[in-house]
């Protein structure tokens, strides 16, 4: 099965307009379809793994310890990708779009990735 994504609240929105241009395919919901603002991020990520969704945020800081906090807690679903800010806006749409590509959502449990600034 392909790779879903959720958008974290904090998510830069240029990354969501830039993937739908390169390519509209892939399923990645926006927090503010999955109703996401305002609520906070343990609940995020376990709406983004009972959805099967990959989490992808911005939050370095806070959202890797909830991530850690959910797995130690018998949760097997949780998956995370963080993208730091500083990686521009064309390098962070092609990791995901090479993930979308290469990758099976199956591979994603239990998974955080941080990718490279």
């Amino acid at each position: 099965m392909k790779v879903r994504f959720q958008a974290d609240a904090d998510l830069n929105q240029v990354i969501l307009l830039a993937r739908v241009r390169r390519e509209p395919l892939i399923d990645f919901q926006t927090a503010t379809v999955a109703g996401l603002s305002g609520v906070d991020d343990p609940m995020i990520l376990a709406r983004a793994a009972t959805d099967g969704r990959v989490l992808v945020t911005h939050d370095r800081r806070t959202m890797p310890r909830h991530f850690f906090a959910a797995f130690s807690g018998g949760e097997v679903s949780a998956r995370l990708l963080v993208i730091p800010q500083s990686l521009g806006i064309a390098a962070a749409v092609d990791d995901l779009i090479l993930i979308w590509v290469v990758t099976e959502a199956e591979e994603w449990l239990n998974r955080i990735t941080i990718l490279p600034p």
